[in-house]
């Protein structure tokens, strides 16, 4: 079982803080997919508050669920003995990095 942290503008959905942007449906469903196998997914965005919730219930409309939000796991935060600022994962994911990013986005 891995974590992965999932940024949220610009990875599952275009840019276009602070609304939302359109689905990038092919990442919505890899990520749908690991935790189906039981992998453990982080929504790990710089929304908070209303702009938060609104990413979460957005990413349940289409079926993507998270373990957590902005947060470690609860089961992190006992392996390493405490609750750090940084999220706990063993992939990151962005529209910053390098994968699962859509040819011509």
């Amino acid at each position: 079982m891995s974590v992965y942290s999932v940024d949220f503008d610009g990875y599952l959905c275009t840019d276009a803080w602070p609304e939302i942007g359109p689905p990038r449906m092919a990442i919505i469903e890899h990520f749908k997919a690991l935790r189906a196998q039981g992998h453990k997914l982080i929504l790990n965005t710089c929304r908070e508050g209303a702009a938060l919730n609104a990413a979460v219930a957005w990413c349940a409309s289409y079926g993507l669920h998270f373990d957590a939000h902005n947060a470690n796991l609860p089961e992190r935060i006992v392996e390493y003995g405490g609750d750090c600022r940084k999220i706990s994962a063993d992939h990151y994911c962005d529209d910053r990095n390098y994968w699962l990013m859509p040819e011509g986005d």
